[in-house]
């Protein structure tokens, strides 16, 4: 098998807690050394990388003393607040050995969930990388809540990977890759070599959060190879550990655990509408609307909605729920919670009648909508 890598001209690296830190002793300049150093590698070869980094927490415990990881929000902005001064001026240190720039970003869902701030976002990233100036990206901790937080920077990867259309997501931990079951709990764990990305058996395989440096897990890794593969890039999960692991990648050495986007790249707009991570409210369709949105790819009308949670205004992003609760769709609706809950089960006609006025036929223009 061929790496994913190897054609891939726009790529998305991120490196966890614990590869950063050193299983958060500090800071381990060595090892961001080296993914400088091959990132360097990358960039003369033509290719354009963005770095996605986590480790401000982890490095703000350490240069407070503190041994254990805080709950209290107040906490870990306070050290992520500290750590990050001193990730990015290692980062920007090491890339300077090589020639290279660095840039400091950092984001919050906010700034992805609002159109204009996602357009502003994705065009600074692309003039950053057109001028060859590597973005270190993280999460932006010190101001965000737990109400808006991405939650782990695999997922936060994935949606930069949406953002800037890469061909390829590169999540490096400190596992070789994906496995059947915990290899440390299970001898007989099967390794994954690939697999479709999105694929379910993938979800099940996985387990929790591995590290107690960190948040993520292996299965957010799978759901982020999941979204980043909306926009056509593939998920490659390997060792942070292996020797020069990205240059190898790239050259078409097949390591660690490759997840290949199986479908073609959605459109920008509905693109950003999937990526949305929350959403203001969601609609329970009948099987009638279903069959609609699924097979005839029509939008979805007043009389499909069987009932609605939460409270959400004109053009916010609502989710399409089957009987099962389960998401098959997500749109930007055109009429608010208040006004659906009197529309629901009603024919498209009698909006007026019911209302006093119409703004759209639609519930969810299918030009607004995305099947998930």
């Amino acid at each position: 098998m061929t790496s994913l890598l190897h054609d891939a001209s726009t790529l998305v690296v991120k490196v966890g807690s614990s590869l950063v830190t050193n299983n958060g002793q500090g800071l381990d300049r060595s090892a961001l050394a080296a993914w400088a150093e091959q990132i360097a590698g990358l960039v003369k070869q033509g290719r354009q990388v963005v770095l996605v980094s986590s480790g401000a927490v982890a490095e703000g415990m350490q240069r407070l003393g503190w041994k254990k990881r805080p709950t209290a929000i107040n906490e870990l902005q306070a050290a992520a607040a500290v750590g990050q001064m001193g990730l990015v001026q290692m980062y920007e240190s090491c890339f300077s050995e090589h020639g290279l720039h660095t840039a400091q970003v950092l984001l919050t869902h906010d700034d992805l969930a609002d159109r204009k701030r996602y357009l502003n976002a994705r065009s600074t990233l692309r003039t950053l990388l057109d001028l060859q100036v590597i973005p270190i990206i993280n999460e932006n901790d010190t101001v965000v809540t737990d109400e808006i937080r991405f939650g782990d920077n695999d997922t936060l990867a994935s949606l930069v990977a949406n953002l800037i259309e890469a061909d390829a997501l590169v999540i490096l931990t400190d596992q070789p890759g994906l496995y059947s079951a915990d290899p440390r709990k299970h001898a007989d764990a099967r390794f994954i070599g690939q697999a479709l990305a999105g694929n379910p058996e993938l979800e099940a395989m996985a387990g929790g959060a591995g590290s107690s440096v960190g948040t993520g897990g292996m299965l957010t890794k799978i759901l982020a190879a999941k979204r980043a593969a909306r926009s056509g890039a593939h998920t490659v999960i390997a060792s942070g550990r292996e020797a020069g692991v990205l240059l190898r990648l790239a050259a078409g050495e097949a390591i660690g655990t490759h997840l290949r986007a199986g479908q073609i790249k959605t459109v920008a707009r509905k693109q950003w509408l999937a990526d949305h991570l929350r959403v203001g409210g969601r609609l329970l369709l009948d099987n009638g609307a279903i069959k609609a949105l699924r097979d005839d790819g029509k939008s979805l009308l007043p009389i499909g909605v069987v009932a609605i949670e939460g409270s959400f205004e004109r053009g916010d992003a609502v989710a399409c729920l089957d009987a099962e609760r389960r998401e098959i769709a997500r749109g930007l609706v055109n009429y608010s919670s208040s006004e659906t809950l009197r529309i629901l089960r009603k024919p498209s006609s009698d909006i007026a009648q019911i209302l006093g006025y119409v703004e759209e036929a639609e519930l969810i223009h299918r030009d607004n909508l995305i099947l998930l």
